[in-house]
């Protein structure tokens, strides 16, 4: 098993900080350091800034959304990251949700899963420099009976195979995402409900094309964090919990809260989405489940944090990316280093 990190969002004020966690990784060994965006930073900037500072570490999208660019204008920054970073920019793909998609882009949220699969397609045939015609439901390259014509990417990826991700929670997608994709990027995960939540429906997917898990690449996000009570460390993420699991989307459409059910959370996923919504954030925090979040996160001494890297690497997990908690730098770079530490003591390393 390997290890990575998240840094989040950019712009927050931490990014002096980020930057130099993302560079205290890349002198540990961590494998890659993902980036996110929502409606704030973009995550191609974030990356190639990063890049530019670090010598190792793979830099990845988690996620560029698909609502957000034109999937030739994605080829082309995945193409001009692999090569400005001599091969290390992994590509995570996502749909984001329905208020994102339509509030903050204007694009409709309907069938997701059908334009995230003409998506990757078009991404993919881009980025093998041939000339791109494409016809689908979604996309149709060129338009017809208009001026334009077929024309092909004229930057070189230092690879030819650039790897692709995808953002996935519900059964359906999942299964996609292991048909199309070369990794999954996971959120909330735990170890003893990875199986059935995860891990059988990308299996499926994984067949369903003829092919075996070997290579894929399971990458689940999990919050990191050290000390002696481990109580007072899950009620640092209790807010972060609520909002995801509260928050996150309409009350019939939010994955989140779908996936909490999935793991045997329905009633008190429900209380948190009805506190959340009625603006009771602080009782939507308190209705989250101890349980909840220790199990969808690393929290205590670096030996427990040990035990649960074992747990998440004998469930299937092939990349644990970590998100150092603090308050300050020091606090979070003492986190990055407990979870190298940590993965040496599991005999993972």
């Amino acid at each position: 098993m390997r290890l990575g990190i998240n840094l989040g969002y950019w712009g927050a004020g931490m990014d002096a900080d980020n930057l130099a966690v993302a560079q205290e990784a890349d002198r540990l060994g961590y494998d890659v350091c993902w980036a996110a965006e929502a409606y704030g930073s973009d995550a191609p900037t974030v990356l190639a800034w990063v890049a530019a500072q670090t010598e190792r570490i793979d830099v990845g999208s988690a996620i560029m959304q698909i609502p957000a660019r034109q999937p030739a204008m994605t080829a082309m920054t995945a193409a001009t990251l692999d090569s400005l970073t001599k091969g290390r920019f992994r590509l995570g793909l996502g749909v984001s949700g329905p208020q994102v998609s339509e509030g903050w882009y204007g694009v409709k949220f309907d069938k997701p899963l059908a334009r995230t699969r003409e998506y990757v397609e078009i991404v993919r045939k881009a980025m093998t420099r041939e000339r791109l015609s494409y016809e689908g439901e979604h996309w149709t390259l060129p338009l017809p009976g208009g001026p334009g014509k077929p024309i092909k990417l004229t930057v070189h990826p230092e690879r030819e195979h650039i790897p692709l991700y995808i953002a996935a929670i519900g059964p359906k997608n999942l299964e996609q995402t292991g048909e199309i994709a070369d990794g999954a990027l996971l959120i909330f995960p735990a170890a003893e409900h990875l199986e059935a939540t995860a891990l059988t429906h990308i299996r499926a997917g994984r067949e369903k094309a003829g092919l075996t898990m070997e290579g894929f690449d399971v990458c689940p996000t999990v919050p990191l964090a050290v000390g002696d009570d481990v109580t007072a460390l899950a009620d640092m993420f209790r807010p972060y919990t609520a909002l995801y699991v509260g928050g996150m989307g309409s009350r019939k459409q939010n994955f989140y809260n779908q996936l909490a059910q999935r793991m045997g959370y329905e009633k008190e996923a429900a209380e948190i989405q009805d506190k959340y919504l009625a603006g009771d954030k602080t009782g939507a925090a308190a209705a989250v489940p101890h349980s909840l979040i220790d199990s969808t996160t690393l929290l205590g001494s670096v030996e427990r944090i040990a035990d649960g890297m074992r747990a998440y690497s004998e469930a299937g997990v092939s990349t644990l990316t970590l998100a150092p908690a603090g308050f300050t730098l020091d606090e979070r770079i003492t986190a990055l280093r407990a979870g190298t530490e940590a993965m040496e003591r599991a005999g993972l390393a």
